[in-house]
């Protein structure tokens, strides 16, 4: 293959196939630690290669360290007559996440403190968590409260959460695809939350198929993926190879990828970063809705990879951001929230960027004394003055060879001639073979 030519893939039914892995993984109780984040990880490692890395509870990672392991097999609330009014293996978002054990007799009064409830989406189940301070409790619809206040104050309940938080490990997975060079592209997902398709699942699924998709074929980077648990995990992976982030040279963090929203690209710290403005020529010329938003130290793992001590050229892309649609952080992220179509979308768009990446190269012309004649060596049109599909082929040519003084590399050209990124690097191949321009990056 060329070194400027663009790969045909077909994307047409990966939508579907990423949804399948999403239906799949969307039972599993998953957690910052735990069973269900290891059987998630296991799952993924059938599609891709996948490396899983235990890290020891009580590990110190920068200002922070790796908490005790949490694992839970059971949960309910259980009424007088013995019906489980509270029951986890209804939805696993019915127990706040790293509950501590309990099992024990209680009155309602002493009950409701441990209770989570979203009174403007009354039939919705929160996801809420207390990783680092020890808790207990449960997240139930508030209409499901409102009919267990009315039962009365000493109505007495059994409560019980079987779980376990001990020494352990956290876990993470690795898959690293290498290039012919060792400067990486990173992309990185949360694999921590329970049942949530958008906010977790998507960004799961889209990752681990464009990790699929970039195994074959010759590649410039070396590409690696990260799955892990949020915050600690990034923290935990970037104390352990802080030597080695300086191979990174481009990075996004995936999350939200799954929904019917326009895309979104939140910037790196940096904000001039070749990954920023990668995704914007992307994005400008999808000719459909998107937005670019500036960094802030919130969100996602980015926040972790774009801290001063780092300050990696790493952005997040999304579809609706977080917190910005209703469904968020709530049971209503659910299968049906997730579109396989916008899954397609999404990693369309990804692939596109990756291709942005490994062809952009500056160039230098052998020919710089004005235009060359391009007629001879085949690549203009014969006939003087001729417009039309052709001509915009024919102004790619003109651009590189003018901007071919290496200093400017294509996506600078692309930028400034408003030419999609692929026509040009097209053109530069046609250039290159003919000996009128050689890269010098």
């Amino acid at each position: 293959m060329s070194r400027a030519e663009t790969p045909s893939v077909d994307h047409s039914s990966s939508g579907q196939a990423m949804y399948a892995l999403i239906e799949e993984l969307y039972p599993l109780c998953r957690s910052i630690t735990g069973e269900g984040l290891r059987e998630t990880l296991r799952r993924i490692g059938r599609e891709i290669p996948l490396e899983i890395h235990e890290v020891p509870s009580g590990t110190p990672v920068f200002d922070w360290v790796v908490p005790r392991e949490w694992n839970i097999r059971d949960a309910f609330v259980r009424n007088p007559l013995g019906e489980r009014v509270i029951d986890f293996r209804e939805s696993n978002l019915h127990v706040l996440g790293y509950s501590v054990p309990v099992h024990r007799k209680m009155t309602w009064k002493e009950l409701k403190p441990h209770l989570f409830t979203l009174p403007d989406k009354p039939d919705w189940i929160p996801y809420r968590t207390s990783y680092y301070k020890e808790n207990w409790g449960f997240c139930l619809a508030h209409r499901q409260w409102e009919a267990l206040e009315a039962l009365g104050e000493d109505t007495e309940y059994e409560v019980c959460i079987d779980a376990t938080l001990e020494d352990g490990s956290l876990t993470y997975g690795e898959c690293v695809i290498p290039g012919r060079t060792e400067e990486e592209v990173l992309f990185s997902c949360h694999c921590c939350h329970p049942s949530l398709a958008n906010d977790n699942l998507s960004g799961i699924a889209v990752a681990t198929q464009l990790a699929s998709l970039l195994r074959s074929g010759p590649r410039r980077y070396t590409y690696r993926f990260l799955f892990i648990p949020g915050t600690i995990g990034s923290i935990t992976w970037l104390a352990r190879h802080e030597t080695q982030v300086a191979n990174i040279r481009h990075g996004l963090v995936l999350s939200c990828v799954g929904d019917a929203g326009h895309p979104t690209y939140k910037k790196s710290r940096r904000g001039n970063a070749v990954i920023d403005r990668a995704v914007q020529h992307v994005l400008q010329h999808t000719g459909r809705a998107f937005e670019v938003e500036a960094f802030v130290p919130y969100g996602y793992d980015e926040r972790q990879y774009c801290s001063p001590g780092f300050d990696l050229p790493v952005g997040c892309f999304m579809r609706t951001p977080n917190g910005r649609y209703p469904e968020y952080h709530t049971s209503a992220d659910n299968l049906d929230l997730v579109v396989p179509a916008a899954l397609e979308d999404s990693l369309r768009i990804l692939y596109e960027v990756v291709q942005v990446l490994e062809q952009d190269r500056t160039y230098r012309s052998l020919n710089p004394k004005c235009e060359p004649q391009l007629g001879k060596r085949g690549l203009y049109s014969s006939v003087g003055g001729a417009l039309g599909q052709g001509s915009l082929d024919q102004m790619s040519l003109l651009w590189v060879l003018n901007l071919a003084d290496g200093r400017h590399s294509l996506l600078d050209m692309a930028e400034r001639s408003g030419i999609v990124f692929n026509k040009l690097a097209a053109a530069a191949a046609a250039l290159e073979r003919v000996a009128l321009i050689e890269a010098v990056t």
